[in-house]
């Protein structure tokens, strides 16, 4: 059954906070309940405020003790409250909980929701910036599984007053983006922001589930947050789903390798295995604290000009995937913005894993003459941090000589810095190199899966080679 809302056309041009709470307000049909934890009730109070909110609300609440809060939702048994998972405990209560209060027979038409947060501002010495996971939980046809809309924010301004306005104003955004834009999850995504701006709040990572977005790839929704300069960075899992990059990453030893992955070849991998094996070696690490992330760029994204092909991006991400890889899309053409990236979450070691040609880039100062420090401040951003960068050989391809740390050219401007990073042990050549992978490239695999020439096969893992193929995938 579709929405009925009374009144619609004296809303077809005001999309002002209080008017989308009021529009939801006059819905008789949209009802449920509110449970806002540690920061306030900011969401409901913007209902409350709009004409008729008994309309919309059934109940709201704030179990702000731990105590109640675990009585009422279950044992945290981390103790850890600002959490996915107490969220979506949070939701789950609450709509069970109207469904047994609120008669279906009486109210045949009632498409019954619950909208939660549980969020940390910003703490009074201004050390923690403050962040939350906040969602919502609802039926877009009165017989209709639940679906949910979960996402973590970053709250950026330096008081709580202000954070818990921001929060406010999302609040209203996401509950009437579930009911009036849940059909357009991308237009859904830009209107989070109405009456927002991004240096105030943050969306890092954000899912999509249930019947209303049966058809909603999340790793599309994870690529627009970056494009649309929501956030810098996204990541999600082998199985697709987004997830929090500080989840992933806190307290971790983080071992990362960018590329094109246009496909994903044996010399990705080799570097990967090699890299790998070395960064623990040394380091004397627990595998088990070791997390590997390959990185795609924006830039690496864009195949032709200044597009992203998104069926071509879902083919790389469906591979590295099927491989079992976690996957971060971020905006980071330079390294040094990786390591900072890196280094909010974990003061552990962080490994570079490259080929020459980007180790040479690296090298180039031109790529820091934004900065006022040049070269010098981003190098100095990217050593102080445990740092150390694995050099996977390459290869000339008319002469075959191999190129590493000792025989590499980088810029004169910047070949003391090289010399310096060398000799202190910062640069480390990877010697158990695979030599068949050497002359490999995706750059080469794909142009020969386009040209339907033979022998591509061999130049990617198995399991690869046969997902192209069966999926007709870069065709």
């Amino acid at each position: 059954m579709p929405i009925k809302v009374k009144g619609d056309k004296d809303f077809k041009d005001t999309t002002s906070i209080q008017n989308k709470a009021y529009r939801i307000n006059l819905n008789e049909n949209i009802y449920g309940t509110f449970a806002e934890i540690g920061a306030g009730q900011e969401t409901v109070r913007n209902f409350f405020k709009a004409p008729n909110p008994t309309g919309t609300i059934a109940k709201t609440m704030s179990a702000y003790d731990k105590d109640f809060s675990d009585a009422i939702y279950g044992a945290e048994p981390a103790k850890r409250y600002v959490t996915e998972p107490r969220l979506k405990a949070m939701m789950a209560y609450e709509t069970g909980l109207i469904e047994k209060r609120i008669s279906r027979l009486k109210h045949p038409n009632k498409l019954f929701f619950s909208f939660a947060n549980t969020v940390a501002t910003i703490d009074w010495a201004k050390k923690y910036k403050g962040h939350g996971w906040m969602g919502i939980r609802f039926q877009t046809h009165p017989k209709e599984e639940y679906s949910e809309i979960i996402m973590h924010v970053q709250l950026h301004e330096n008081s709580a007053a202000k954070q818990q306005i921001s929060l406010g104003m999302m609040g209203v955004n996401l509950i009437y983006g579930a009911y009036y834009y849940y059909d357009e999850p991308i237009l859904l995504l830009d209107h989070l922001f109405d009456h927002l701006s991004f240096d105030k709040i943050e969306i890092d990572t954000i899912n999509f589930t249930g019947p209303a977005f049966k058809d909603v790839d999340n790793r599309l929704i994870s690529l627009e947050l970056v494009k649309k300069g929501m956030t810098d960075a996204v990541m999600f899992s082998p199985s697709g789903n987004n997830v929090l990059s500080a989840n992933m990453l806190y307290k971790k030893n983080i071992l990362t390798l960018r590329g094109s992955f246009r496909p994903v070849t044996k010399v990705n991998l080799s570097m990967y295995e090699k890299s790998l094996e070395l960064f623990t070696k040394e380091h004397e690490l627990d595998p088990a604290d070791v997390k590997v992330i390959f990185e795609m760029t924006l830039f690496n994204l864009k195949a032709e000009g200044d597009k992203i092909d998104e069926a071509d991006f879902l083919h790389r991400a469906d591979l590295l995937c099927a491989l079992g890889h976690t996957v971060m899309i971020s905006n980071f053409q330079e390294y040094y913005k990786v390591v900072d990236y890196f280094a909010q979450y974990t003061n552990k070691k962080i490994g570079l894993t490259m080929g020459g040609e980007t180790l040479i880039d690296i090298f180039d100062d031109k790529y820091y003459k934004e900065l006022s420090g040049g070269i010098l401040e981003a190098f100095g951003s990217l050593f102080a941090r445990n740092v150390d960068i694995y050099l996977y050989p390459i290869q000339d391809e008319e002469t075959k000589k191999l190129y590493t740390s000792k025989n590499i050219r980088v810029s004169n401007n910047t070949r003391g810095l090289f010399n310096f990073f060398k000799q202190n042990n910062r640069i480390i050549d990877i010697t158990d190199y695979d030599e068949e992978t050497l002359d490999i490239s995706s750059r080469k695999v794909h142009e020969m899966i386009v040209n339907k020439k033979e022998g591509w096969q061999r130049m990617v893992p198995e399991k690869v080679a046969k997902l192209i193929e069966a999926k007709k995938m870069f065709y």
